[in-house]
This record gives structure tokens, sequence and C-alpha cells, in this order.
């Protein structure tokens, strides 16, 4: 069983919105500190080629052209882990050594939005459950190495569920996703994420992300 784990985002989306951005580097210098490799896997050739240093540079990081379905053959799919909501098991420590590879499916879709998570179940993915509040990206993947890594339970887990952000003296924006909760009492955030949040606080997430 390799020690070394890795962490798969399918990337649906043409473009690298700023909020993603964030969440990957943070992703990639998480995981590589946890000795972990993070792939951004169906990425548009064209979209590589203008990934930002931040990211690339990133030892731990690897962008894939492919799709998962062919990186992982059939024969070799019982050792890839779906973070699924609708899977039957939680994910727990036990799956460290049942699983090498996470999978996050789905997490940017095309417009109208594919069930990605529900293609990649059909064909051989097993699947396991972070909870039922939804995550920004960087928070499943957090959440799924301190589980495997760490050893936490999911009920372990710190969280903070949908906080409030303050933007300024007068105003204040909610997030509508769960975080950990970090030493200092705050949600987790990738480094930048609140400012990226205070300087277009008149956006919806949606247009940020």
């Amino acid at each position: 069983m390799p020690i070394r784990k890795t962490y798969i985002v399918e990337h649906l989306d043409p473009e690298l919105g700023p909020w993603s951005e964030l969440e990957y580097i943070a992703i990639a210098r998480e995981t590589g500190r946890a000795g972990g490799t993070f792939v951004l896997s169906s990425m548009p050739p064209s979209l590589v080629e203008k990934l930002p240093s931040k990211l690339t540079s990133e030892p731990a990081f690897r962008a894939e052209t492919k799709g998962v379905e062919e990186l992982y053959p059939e024969e070799e799919r019982k050792r890839v882990c779906l973070l699924d909501p609708r899977a039957e098991k939680d994910i727990s420590p036990d799956d460290k050594a049942n699983f090498d590879v996470f999978l996050f499916g789905g997490i940017l879709g095309d417009d109208p939005p594919r069930d990605r998570t529900g293609e990649l179940r059909v064909k051989g993915f097993e699947g396991r459950r972070l909870g039922p509040v939804q995550m920004t990206t960087d928070t499943a993947v957090r959440v799924t190495r301190m589980v495997i890594d760490e050893q936490f339970t999911l009920n372990m887990v710190p969280y903070i569920d949908h906080p409030d952000l303050k933007i300024n003296e007068h105003e204040s924006t909610e997030m509508p996703f769960r975080y950990v909760k970090g030493d200092d009492g705050n949600p987790v955030m990738p480094e930048g994420m609140l400012d990226l949040i205070k300087k277009d606080a008149d956006k919806s997430i949606d247009d940020l992300i």
C-alpha cells in the first residue's frame, strides 16, 4: 500500500476563475506538506498552458488533460475513492488501507451543469460521503486528508457552517459552505480568499467561482 496518496479534482470548466485558482494553490501546498500528490484532471490543453506559476511551481501539483476514466482503467478503479454525497458510507480512517486515490468529481460544471459525480458513480468508482453540508473544494480535500492522513473521524473534525465574514465596519456576508475551524476559531480559507471576497463583495459567489 503506497504511503503517498493522490487527490484528484476533475476540472470541467474551460477557464480558471480567481476563486478556484486560490483553492487549487492551497490544495497543492497542503497536499505537498502531507507528502501527497494533487492532480487536476480533464484539463483543456489551452488552460494547462495558462495555469498560474504559483500553482505549477508547487512540487505536489500535476495537470492532466486526460479524464479519470483514462487515468484509471476499470481494473484499477477499486483503489480510487469517489467523494460522493449519495454514497452509502461515510469516509473513515480505515479507508487509508482501502484507497490510494481520492477523487472529487463535478466540483465545477458546464452550463447547464453536468452531474459528473453521477457519471463516475456508474463507472466503478467506489463512493464515500463527506457529510450533508456543501463544502468548498479545498475544504473537501482538507477534510478527506484529515481523515486519511491524520486519522480523524468525520465527527472529530471541527467545523464552521455558513460563517459570516465581515466585509467592512457596516457589512458582512454569509458564506453558503462548511469550513474547517482553524486554531484561531476562524474558518480555514486559502491565502488571499478573504481579500478576494471583500474586493468583490457586490458580486455573487457564483461570479467569483
